[in-house]
């Protein structure tokens, strides 16, 4: 794969075909643990059943922390402090962040999930993806940098009714571990993201009650996803 730019370095082991798999096993793992998690357990009890999972899956190890956040902790970043004794309500919102590798490779996703009838969670769950999925499809079709990208969906999150976090900036993954390229967060980047290197992340708000939503998947052209 042609790597053009000194921030997009990858390790003699990376496979493209090995990061869709990574990402495909770590969505995997969050539709699991979504499936899992039900009202009346604490958002500890959260994480464990999270890391409980991925072992079941035979998992390769963790590249960062399982992010399991419920209700309020929804407009935590990844770096936030955690609610242990939340009790997640009948009607409550909640979202997995996963970072894990599988075969040496980092795949790192995540989703918002509610539980109950409430439709401005419901509601918030799902911009979250619509955004993501409208940003992405810019940087498809237009080849915008990383920087436009989160202009972008800051400026469509306004629009479409909600507050964008803007320190969720998104950042590259490779062959384990991407850490050592020092390669900083997608929003900074000043290039086209080259396919299969890098993680868009969307975290929004809403705009006047205390929940949020995140999604994160991998940039991948459809060309690629397909082979």
């Amino acid at each position: 794969m042609p790597v053009q730019h000194a921030r997009e370095a990858v390790g003699q082991a990376f496979s493209l075909p090995a990061m869709l798999r990574a990402r495909d096993l770590t969505f995997e793992a969050v539709r699991k643990i979504a499936a899992a998690i039900t009202p009346g357990m604490t958002e500890g009890r959260g994480g464990e059943v999270a890391q409980e999972i991925l072992e079941a899956m035979g998992m390769e190890r963790l590249w960062h922390r399982n992010v399991i956040r419920f209700g309020p902790g929804t407009l935590e970043t990844f770096y936030g402090e955690f609610t242990p004794d939340y009790v997640l309500r009948a009607d409550d919102i909640f979202y997995v962040d996963l970072g894990v590798v599988w075969d040496g490779h980092e795949g790192d996703a995540g989703d918002t999930f509610v539980v109950g009838n409430d439709p401005e969670m419901a509601a918030c769950a799902q911009a979250a993806r619509d955004l993501w999925h409208e940003v992405a499809g810019r940087w498809r079709d237009d080849g915008l940098t990383g920087a436009a990208l989160y202009a972008f969906a800051k400026a469509r999150a306004e629009a479409m009714g909600w507050r964008l976090n803007w320190e969720v900036k998104g950042h590259r993954v490779s062959d384990f571990p991407h850490a050592i390229y020092k390669a900083g967060a997608l929003g900074e980047f000043d290039a086209m993201p080259t396919t299969g290197l890098w993680i868009l992340e969307i975290q929004i708000a809403h705009p006047t009650r205390p929940i949020g939503a995140f999604y994160e998947d991998l940039l991948v052209r459809e060309a690629a996803a397909a082979a």
